[in-house]
C-alpha cells in the first residue's frame, strides 16, 4: 500500500503542531500562573478548603485546572478525527481542526474566569469536532464500500 501525501496536508500536520502548543504550552501556563496566584502547591490537582480559605479563589482555581483537564480528556478523540479525516479531506480537515482549537481557546478563557457557565463561549469546538466525525465516518463509508 503506498501513501500519498500532498502539499494540503501540511495544513493537518500544522494544526497538528498548533495543538501541541495550545493544550501543552499555553493552558499549562495559564494553571502555573493560577497555580502561583491562588497558591496551590504541587501535587495538589485542584485546590481545597484545607490550603485555600478563599472560596472565590479556590473556585476560580479549580475552574481553570478543569477547564485544561477537559481540553486533555477530549484531545484522543480530536487528534485521532483529525487525523482520519485528513487522509482524504486534508483542507477541511485542517479548517475544522482550526475551528475546534479557537473553540477550545474561548472554552478555556471562559471557564478559567471561574464562572463555569461562560465555558459555552467555546462552542466552535463542538462544530470543529463534529465536521472532522463527518467527514472520518464519510471516509469510512467509502472504504467498506470499495468507492
Amino acid at each position: 500500500m503506498a501513501i500519498e501525501m500532498l502539499p494540503e496536508h501540511g495544513y493537518v500536520l500544522a494544526v497538528y503542531v498548533a495543538s501541541m502548543f495550545v493544550h501543552n504550552a499555553y493552558m499549562p501556563i495559564q494553571v502555573g500562573q493560577a497555580r502561583k496566584k491562588f497558591g496551590v502547591k504541587y501535587p495538589a490537582m485542584y485546590a481545597t478548603e484545607a490550603e485555600t480559605k478563599d472560596e472565590k479563589a479556590r473556585n476560580t482555581f479549580n475552574c481553570v485546572q478543569r477547564a485544561h483537564q477537559n481540553c486533555l480528556e477530549n484531545l484522543p478523540t480530536f487528534l485521532s478525527l483529525l487525523g482520519a479525516a485528513g487522509i482524504k479531506y486534508p483542507v477541511v480537515a485542517a479548517s475544522a481542526g482550526a475551528v475546534y482549537l479557537l473553540g477550545k481557546v474561548l472554552y478555556f478563557r471562559g471557564y478559567s474566569t471561574g464562572e463555569p457557565s461562560k465555558r459555552m463561549q467555546g462552542w466552535p469546538a463542538y462544530f470543529g469536532l463534529l465536521t472532522l466525525a463527518g467527514c472520518t465516518g464519510t471516509l469510512a463509508y467509502s472504504l467498506i464500500m470499495g468507492k
